[in-house]
């Protein structure tokens, strides 16, 4: 089949769960007949139908309970966010049911549900359209966080998502919607959710990154091993729970690791990696962690978006730096 990019992967992967699966159903603001506001579930709902693809109010509330409902009743629900900024008023639903389902019940009852966002910045959009705030959401206890960062990994991560018997926040970053293309195949495998993915091998220091900084740690990696420096890029991919393996693996390897995400600073999930790396992993540095995140203010209106995001210019003076550490 043609490349694909992210957002029609998200697609690929909701019409394959959908087919596969009756208790599948797709629910959202504008998700039926206008296909979403991405387009992300274009076409499912001359596919499967009202019945299956329900377009609900302007109501997240709503739409987070009803999916506790729908979960805790035999189905699979899928819902979508709008935007990440709008996530807000799901967290009652996500913290005091959704999340704690199972233990509740004992075990007699679990919630299959998924929370789909786009989340974060790079498309200009207005305020309560470009947060990010996955570390809020990974504070959660029995609520997984998980973050593609490109088409193929947006379709396994997300049809493991969808098939888990517990409920799933899965952020969507609106950079890489439309960003790049590649080959997916449409064969209904998963991916494996609570672990990272080791993108790009290198020696002399980690990378360790998730979503659409992603595609800036490769622009990074690429001019550092023009100066001899060959950068190792780690996906984290699920940050609840977070399998801290792969990165202190690689950062005994290199010795040096630079922490990189797009939200603010201040108690962002850079700094749980960092602390894990200091209480597991200290004697294998050979230079303090560095984070390279967001600024800790408001995301600010397109003219200023390029100055909050990190870029690789930035990710490529940390490793730099630690490099000439001594």
């Amino acid at each position: 089949m043609a490349e694909i990019n992210m957002v029609q992967a998200v697609n690929l992967a909701l019409a394959r769960a959908l087919e596969d699966d009756p208790s599948v159903v797709v629910l959202g603001e504008d998700v039926g007949i206008n296909g979403g506001v991405f387009r992300a579930t274009e076409g499912l709902y001359n596919r499967f139908g009202q019945d299956r693809i329900l377009d609900t109010p302007l109501a997240e509330a709503l739409i987070a309970g009803m999916s506790v409902g729908m979960a805790a009743a035999g189905l699979r629900p899928v819902s979508e966010i709008q935007f990440m900024g709008f996530i807000y008023p799901t967290i009652d639903q996500l913290e005091c049911h959704a999340s704690r389902l199972r233990n509740r019940t004992r075990g007699r009852l679990s919630c299959p549900m998924v929370i789909r966002a786009p989340y974060g910045g790079g498309v200009h959009a207005p305020e309560h359209h470009s947060e990010s705030r996955e570390a809020m959401l990974a504070h959660i206890p029995g609520l997984r966080v998980v973050i593609p960062s490109s088409p193929s990994r947006a379709y396994g991560l997300l049809l493991a998502a969808i098939r888990d018997p517990d409920p799933v926040v899965f952020l969507e970053p609106k950079k890489l919607y439309r960003a790049n293309a590649e080959h997916v195949e449409d064969d209904g495998i998963a991916l494996p959710m609570d672990t990272g993915f080791v993108l790009r091998e290198g020696d002399d220091v980690s990378l360790v990154t998730w979503g659409a900084m992603v595609q800036e740690s490769f622009a990074a990696a690429a001019t550092l091993s023009t100066r001899g420096i060959e950068a190792e890029i780690i996906d984290v991919s699920t940050l609840n729970p977070f399998d801290p393996e792969q990165v202190l693996a690689s950062v005994e390897k290199t010795g040096r690791c630079v922490i990189i995400h797009e939200a603010v600073r201040t108690g962002g999930f850079g700094s749980e990696i960092g602390a894990t790396i200091a209480e597991h992993g200290l004697m294998s540095l050979l230079a303090p962690v560095k984070r390279v995140t967001a600024p800790d203010t408001v995301v600010p209106l397109a003219k200023l978006e390029s100055c909050f995001m990190p870029g690789a210019d930035s990710i490529v003076q940390a490793a730099t730096d630690l490099m000439a550490y001594s």
